[in-house]
This record gives structure tokens, sequence and C-alpha cells, in this order.
């Protein structure tokens, strides 16, 4: 069993957020295998008490910034050796004198190391506002603004397709009453047509009085 990726995020978030206010000799250790209680030590230096402060400090922030806080510190008041304990990781920030009297490392040396590069870039970590976790996609907001947009695609269908057929009735009206004219020119020639070749004495009268 190795450690969680969640714990190593958090373990390289503390450990950029020491590095940040100067820790020295910043260690990353996966003990899942040993402890069941936790998953990552992180381990800092700070060369006198007012850096071991401002060192816990800043990694207070920046996990507090990814959604997680301690669930109990120990050594704050001394500054010589501070513990935040995160349950996935633990953190130890040391005075140089205790460093080297503890060597934390030295009893956990069988433990696998988790590579940390101090001018890399920290993983990326955002908790939302109440602080519950990591943030994660509004899904309601998401299936509201899939929803707007195919009501807005059907009512511009809808639209086109009564456009479509305002035009299309208006051009069968307009082909109707063309109809209608050409009908009534062709019968009115047709009878014209007709009475002049229309030898009975009706027409003849016709064609009598209008000469």
């Amino acid at each position: 069993m190795t450690a969680t990726d969640t714990a190593v995020r958090l373990a390289l978030v503390a450990g950029h957020a020491a590095a940040d206010k100067l820790a020295t000799d910043i260690v990353l250790i996966d003990v899942s295998e040993r402890l069941a209680i936790t998953d990552v030590f992180v381990i800092a230096t700070g060369n006198n008490e007012r850096q071991v402060e401002a060192i816990v400090d800043e990694i207070e922030e920046k996990l507090r910034l990814a959604g997680t806080k301690p669930l109990r510190r120990e050594g704050k008041r001394d500054g010589r050796w501070v513990l935040l304990d995160y349950s996935e990781i633990v953190v130890h920030v040391q005075h140089a004198e205790e460093r080297v009297f503890y060597a934390l490392e030295r009893l956990w040396r069988d433990c696998p190391m988790i590579g940390f590069d101090p001018m890399s870039a920290p993983p990326v970590l955002t908790a939302p506002s109440d602080g519950a976790g990591p943030a994660e996609p509004d899904t309601a907001e998401a299936a509201s603004a899939e929803s707007g947009s195919a009501e807005s695609g059907s009512a511009e269908t809808d639209d086109a397709e009564t456009d479509g057929a305002e035009s299309g009735s208006a051009e069968t009206d307009d082909a109707e009453t063309d109809g209608a004219e050409a009908e009534a020119a062709s019968t009115e020639t047709g009878s014209a047509e007709q009475d002049a070749a229309d030898p009975s004495p009706d027409a003849a009268a016709r064609a009598a009085d209008e000469a």
C-alpha cells in the first residue's frame, strides 16, 4: 500500500508553503505501509523560533485554501517543534537543533521518500466557499445552462418554421390570385373567339349590333 494521491498532493502543498518561508531540509516520507493513522510525514526546518512559527502559519494558510484544517496542533507555543495533524498527512516543523537531535528521517529510513522540488510549481487545490473540500463543478448550473440552450434552439427552430409557413402561405395566395386572373382573362378571350367562330343567328346578330 502506498500513500493516496490526495495525501501526496496535500504534502506537496505543505512542502511548497514551507519553502515559501525559506524552510530548509524539506522532506516528504511515505509512511503508509508502517502507520495506519496517516500516509505522509512532511518534515521541515526553521533556523529560529520566529521562522518556525512563520512556516507553520504559511502551511496552515495554504492547506486551508486547499480545503483542509488540522485536526490537532502540538508545540506551537514553544516554537521548537510544531506538529500539525491533517489525518492524511502529518507536518513536523522543527527548530534546527531539534531536527538534528531527533533525526526523524533516521527513524523512518525504511520508508520511501516522495520526490519534492521546491523550485517546481505547487499543485493547485481550490476549496469551495464553505471549506468542505476541493471545489466540484456545479452540476445544477450546468444542467440549467444546457436546458436554456436547448430551449433557445427550440424557439429559434419554431420561429424559423413559422416564418417558413407564413412565407409559403403568402406565395400560395399570390399564385392562386394570379391563376384566377389568368383564368378570367382566358375565359373572356375564349368567349370572344367563340363568338367570332360561331355561325349561329344570335352570334351574327351580336356581330351586327357591335358593327
